[in-house]
């Protein structure tokens, strides 16, 4: 089921509605309930991929056969969580597609016999109950998530960025909401990097929450010089959120790029002791990178028993052949 929703008004705390209630510490946030909703951010332009992404959305690059968002959508729905919305912008109109029937298509495979393409044009639309709503101004995520506000209520939910990718073997998210119902308050995912790459994630300061796998996040900020990173914990594209985040992010002013960021709503709950985070060791995609999209789709269609062993099979031999390449003039790479 695909609903479109009308496109967010600013609230009082928008740029051009400044706050005129002072931050305060958060209080330990207890609503009760199990996770059924998830909000998928895609409104980005997706300028690191273009000119790809001129009039394609960067969420609908195929990754094999499917586009990106497609996987962040399964792995919700293999979660258990069966009502997603879907914040986009202008020109995303074939994400809606995507997920939407597709009469004469299906019509036409269905009039062919071909089962196996049939299903796979109806299943993006089985997946989960499918909404949309459209961010009017591109104001940062921490604005594209106050925008579910109307439809996610007084219920805790999951976000899920539309351009990072979870192998669909991993169950990060499952382990996520494990911790929510366990702990309340919200949760976020984070990985270990590099430290010298800090400073493209948000970042947290933890302490231990004694449990394997798990800390408890003491404070956040987003994108700081590596010698001003309170650890090499990186904040990953993975969310469980207590609604009284969107209290918090109606009063958060505009931070780094002028955007309103979720990494300060979460700043001041932490700061309140409701925060936990799943540190994360396995395998995770930035389809947004153009380096990283294409190990993505390297690693996932070797993973493929329909297509991986042949696919192994020849990237060996190209490998073997491009390593050899520069040793002669008649060298040549094998296509």
């Amino acid at each position: 089921m695909i609903d479109s929703a009308p496109a967010a008004t600013p609230s009082p705390a928008s740029p051009s509605h400044p706050a005129s209630a002072p931050a305060r510490t958060a209080r330990t946030a207890r609503t009760a309930g199990p996770v059924r909703k998830a909000v998928v951010p895609a409104a980005g332009l997706g300028t690191r991929f273009l000119p790809a992404t001129k009039a394609t959305p960067k969420e609908m690059l195929p990754v094999v056969d499917k586009p990106a968002i497609q996987y962040v959508v399964e792995e919700a729905a293999a979660a258990g969580l069966d009502d997603i919305l879907m914040v986009t912008g202008r020109h995303k109109r074939a994400i809606e597609d995507h997920f939407d029937q597709a009469f004469e298509l299906e019509q036409a495979l269905a009039a062919k016999g071909d089962s196996v393409r049939l299903d796979a044009v109806r299943d993006p639309a089985r997946l989960a109950a499918i909404h949309h709503i459209r961010q009017r101004d591109p104001l940062g995520l921490g604005h594209a998530v106050r925008c579910a506000r109307h439809h996610v209520g007084d219920e805790p939910f999951a976000v899920l960025l539309g351009d990072d990718l979870i192998d669909p073997r991993e169950s990060l998210l499952s382990r996520m909401l494990e911790v929510r119902e366990r702990r309340a308050g919200s949760v976020v995912a984070l990985m270990e990097v590099d430290p010298a790459q800090i400073h493209l994630y948000g970042c947290a300061a933890v302490r231990p929450a004694g449990e394997e796998g798990l800390v408890r996040v003491t404070g956040l900020v987003e994108k700081p010089a590596p010698e001003e990173a309170p650890s090499a914990y990186a904040v990953i594209g993975r969310y469980v959120l207590d609604p009284e985040v969107f209290g918090v992010l109606e009063r958060t002013p505009p931070g780094r790029g002028g955007e309103i960021q979720l990494t300060d709503a979460l700043q001041e709950l932490a700061a309140g002791g409701t925060v936990h985070g799943v540190v994360f060791d396995g395998l995770r995609y930035d389809t947004g990178d153009k380096a990283d999209y294409l190990r993505t789709v390297v690693r996932l269609a070797c993973a493929r028993p329909d297509l991986g062993p042949a696919f192994l099979s020849w990237l060996r031999e190209f490998v073997a052949t491009a390593e050899t390449a520069g040793r002669g003039p008649d060298r040549r790479v094998a296509a």
